[in-house]
């Protein structure tokens, strides 16, 4: 790759004089002498295989070379400020990245919010959603791959912090044979259908999710699959209730009506993986999705 020729200080002084209209303004919003500007464009115009300003007496008039040049000098400026923005943040301790591992019992739209409130404080620092379940969730928190970590189960050494509760509830499409023209639906019953269960992301110790004691099962790795293939009419499932809230409001997908019931109420936890190293962007998210997603003492 070449090195460039213009100087970010020549793409600065085109865009200026183009804002302004003329080199005397630009010389003045830049603190800079006319003359400087003057040799800057001048140079820039040279070093470019066509010119990008001439002057029509006292004005700069761009041409059409300049005109689409004019962009991408202001991209790269802005890019360059971005840069030394990131620099100073990374100076004053600011993480570039915050890694979060987010149990698909949580559903990642809930977290939009927080998101975007910690954007707004932390513009420079990125996120990354890692979506994991079961063993794949401890995982993440005992070998570091995310920062936070919202999940089931807090391992031995970890401080958790509850979060919400989720609520996992036997549904499947109005067609399905345990939901037409049906009241009351037994364990027993369950048992001869085919259910769809989720898969372990989890590398160590892989399992499956669910209640396990269909003879017939469908395994897939996310939920909102299993959604899909309950629409089919196919398959049963037990499914977060904030995953589904949509489809049973519009009645795509029912609940299987049991006696007794075989709802289930999970608590979902919040971690850091490391609570001494952890940084104050880090902990700002941290508290941010506490405020956000906390249920009611």
């Amino acid at each position: 790759m070449k090195n460039p020729r213009v100087s970010l200080e020549q793409w600065l002084a085109f865009r200026t004089v183009v804002d302004c209209g003329s080199y005397a303004m630009a010389a003045q919003t830049l603190n800079k002498s006319q003359s400087s500007i003057s040799y800057a464009i001048a140079r820039l115009n040279e070093q470019l295989p066509q010119p990008v300003l001439i002057l029509d007496g006292r004005k700069a008039v761009m041409t059409d070379a300049g005109q689409v040049l004019y962009r991408h000098a202001e991209q790269l400026l802005n890019q360059a400020s971005q840069a030394e923005a990131i620099a100073s943040s990374l100076a004053l301790g600011f993480e570039s990245e915050v890694a979060i591992a987010v149990d698909v019992l949580v559903e990642v739209g809930s977290l939009v919010c927080a998101f975007e409130e910690f954007s707004q404080e932390f513009p420079h620092t990125r996120i990354r959603v890692l979506e994991t379940s079961l063993s794949g969730t401890t995982e993440a928190l005992l070998e570091k791959t995310a920062d936070l970590v919202i999940g089931t189960k807090t391992p031995p050494g970890f401080q958790s912090r509850p979060l919400l509760q989720v609520k996992m509830i036997p549904v499947a499409a109005p067609s399905h044979p345990l939901v037409k023209n049906r009241e009351d639906v037994s364990e027993l019953e369950l048992r001869s259908m085919r259910q769809v269960v989720l898969r372990d992301t989890g590398t160590s110790r892989e399992q499956d999710s669910g209640w396990l004691q269909a003879d017939q099962r469908w395994t897939v790795s996310h939920f909102s699959t299993s959604i899909k293939l309950l629409r089919s009419g196919l398959v049963f499932a037990f499914i977060p209730q904030n995953w589904i809230e949509d489809e049973l409001a519009e009645g795509s997908l029912q609940r299987i009506p049991m006696a007794p019931s075989m709802d289930r109420l999970l608590q979902v936890h919040m971690m850091l993986a490391d609570n001494q190293a952890a940084g104050p962007a880090t902990k700002a998210l941290y508290e941010t999705i506490f405020e956000k997603l906390s249920a009611p003492a």
